[in-house]
Order: structure tokens, then C-alpha cells, then sequence
């Protein structure tokens, strides 16, 4: 049998099918290329271009492969963007995702593992949070996974499909053996954007608002290195395989980076200093977002291997010298143009 990987050309889906083709598992990715790149997946994997809400492709592959379960991490994922483009975000990440899980059901899946988000709980009263903790979105891109939540909890609930939810904190970091990365046009993501910057590729880096109630005035993000997270995902199949019922977990390491703090690791790390702006608050950021683990680490024996700041702002930085070696940077539309 094999897993089917949607979004497997992306930043975390690339980093997912290496690490389950390392672990001897049959895999086959599903991908649009809108913001992932056909060089990122692995090569021995299948890469068909398509949509999750493309019904038809998906019974072809579930039966052409022998899919029997399904890691689905296609979405759009930028906050901002999404509080400027709210029905894109609702069709594709929701939408799409509602079409996914039609299809799952329909040809016989029998695990399902998704990709959610920390957006969804919002601006929580309380840190740590926990999976218990009230889910009130506040942006479109919080609401459209949570959305896609309900729909496949009620679709397992219904059919027997196993599931698990895993609800991401700040992703980060590098494939440690520089297989694959951060590599999307005009990235968002914060140690990405100071390695960028750290690395003379971008001019300056902002900070999206001062005076939020923590200590520096700066957001209070849970950074979780990519490669404990695609282990995470090899852990939650392994669990579903093993007759587990359905579970939804948060991914993070239980504490948090300022903004400003994880600006002066990178400059510690890279041992260069580059120049920062204040700039206002943008739509949709909460505070502080910092997860409780206990229950991933006890439901699915999940012990992190880089849960270390300077480790992971390591590995970003090092893909980044690969990306710049590999690729000429047009620096006006942040694109990359493959030339090898």
C-alpha cells in the first residue's frame, strides 16, 4: 500500500516524503506547483500536478497507487493574504479539503492525518495552550482549517475513516541534511525573512508591531524545527495504523521567541548584523501562541531532536546559502528561476 502526500512539494510536505521514502514507505505526491517547486520532491517519488479538489484525479491515484492513507498538507497558509483574500483562502483550504475528504471516504481510506494550525485558537486567554483550549479564529486562514476540523471529524465519526489533527505552531528550520527547505517566493515567515536579510537578499526586515503586552513589546511565537514536525506526522500513522482512534494534538515545544529575539539569534548565529525597521501590527497576528505538548508526547511517544533556537536558525541559514548557489535571486519579486 501507499500514503498519498498532498502539498508534497511545499516546504513541510518535501520535508515529509524524504523523511517517509527514508523510513521504506511507498509514496506519491499531489501538488499544484503554485507554491511548491517540482525539484523539491524527492526523486524517486511520483509527482502528479493537480488539485485536492480535483475528485476524479484523487480516485485515480487512491486506486492506481493503492493508497490507503492520506497526509494532507496542500493549503494556502499566509494570514495577511488571507484576511485580504477570504474566499480564496475558504476555496482552497476548505473547499478543496471538503472534496479531499469526499474522496477518502469514497475510495476506501483508511487514515487520514491533517495539517491544521495554531490560528485556530485565536488570541488565547491562556498560554500555555491546550488542545482543549477555545477555538475562536481570527483570521479567514484560523477559520478555514478549523473548518476543515469539524468537517473530518464528522466524516470519520460517520464512515470510520482514522484520523489525527495536528495543529502546527511556527514551523522553522531545514532538512539537517539540506535535502529541502524554506523556499517559496516572498516568504513570510519570520527566521526565513532574517536569513534572507542576514544573507544581504533582502534590504532590511520589519517588525509587524511594538506594542503588544509582552515583555518587548514583540510576538511570542512557538518555533518547532520542520524535521520534529515530519516526525511527528510518521508517528501519528504509525499510531493510526496501530488501531488508534482519532486524537487532535498540538505541534510545538512548549515555549516561546519574541520577535526581537529571534532577530538577534539569527544575528548571533550568522555573525552578521543587518538593519531592522518598526512598522505597524498586521491583521490577524495574536500576541503571544505557544503550545502545551504533554499530550503529543504522550499520545505518540514524540521526543523533539531540535528544540533548540540556534539549531534551528542554523539549518535555515544554511539552506539559504544552498538556495542563493543554486539559484539567481531576481530580489525585486523574491523568484527563483531552477538553473540546475
Amino acid at each position: 500500500m501507499a500514503l498519498l502526500v498532498t502539498g508534497g512539494a511545499g516546504y513541510i510536505g518535501s520535508q515529509m516524503v524524504h523523511e517517509l521514502v527514508d523510513a521504506g514507505e511507498r509514496v506519491v505526491v499531489l501538488d499544484d506547483l503554485s507554491t511548491g517547486f517540482r525539484w523539491a520532491v524527492f526523486e524517486g517519488a511520483p509527482l502528479v500536478i493537480g488539485e485536492t479538489g480535483d475528485q476524479a484525479l484523487v480516485a485515480r491515484l487512491i486506486r492506481d497507487h493503492e493508497v490507503d492513507s492520506i497526509i494532507h498538507f496542500a493549503a494556502s497558509i499566509v494570514v495577511p493574504d488571507s484576511v485580504r483574500d477570504p474566499l480564496g483562502y475558504y476555496r482552497n483550504n476548505t473547499v478543496n479539503s471538503r472534496a479531499l475528504i469526499d474522496s477518502a471516504v469514497r475510495n476506501g481510506i483508511r487514515h487520514f492525518v491533517f495539517s491544521s494550525t495554531a490560528a485556530v485558537y485565536g488570541n488565547p486567554a491562556a498560554v500555555p495552550i491546550g488542545e482543549d483550549a477555545p477555538t475562536l479564529p481570527i483570521s479567514p486562514y484560523g477559520w478555514s482549517k478549523l473548518m476543515t476540523e469539524t468537517m473530518l471529524r464528522d466524516a470519520s465519526h460517520a464512515h470510520g475513516m482514522g484520523h489525527v489533527i495536528l495543529r502546527y505552531f511556527n514551523v522553522a528550520g531545514a532538512d539537517p541534511q539540506g535535502r529541502t527547505g524554506q523556499s517559496s517566493a516572498a516568504a513570510t515567515h519570520l527566521i526565513k525573512v532574517a536569513a534572507e536579510t542576514a544573507l544581504g537578499l533582502r534590504p532590511k526586515l520589519e517588525i509587524f508591531g511594538t506594542d503588544y503586552p509582552t515583555a518587548d513589546g514583540t510576538c511570542i511565537r512557538d518555533y518547532i524545527h520542520v524535521s520534529d514536525l515530519a516526525d511527528a506526522h510518521k508517528l501519528a500513522l504509525h499510531y493510526l495504523r496501530s488501531g488508534g482512534i482519532p486524537l487532535t494534538l498540538n505541534c510545538g515545544y512548549g515555549h516561546g521567541f519574541s520577535v526581537r529575539e529571534v532577530i538577534e539569534t539569527v544575528k548571533r548565529v550568522s555573525a552578521i548584523d543587518f538593519k531592522v525597521e518598526n512598522a505597524p501590527r498586521r491583521d490577524g497576528d495574536p500576541a503571544r501562541i505557544v503550545a502545551a505538548s504533554e499530550r503529543i508526547r504522550d499520545a505518540l511517544g514524540w521526543h523533539p531532536r531540535y528544540d533548540d533556537l540556534p539549531t534551528i536558525v542554523s539549518h535555515a541559514l544554511a539552506w539559504e546559502r544552498q538556495l542563493m548557489a543554486r539559484f539567481p535571486r531576481d530580489t525585486r519579486s523574491r523568484g527563483l528561476v531552477e538553473t540546475a
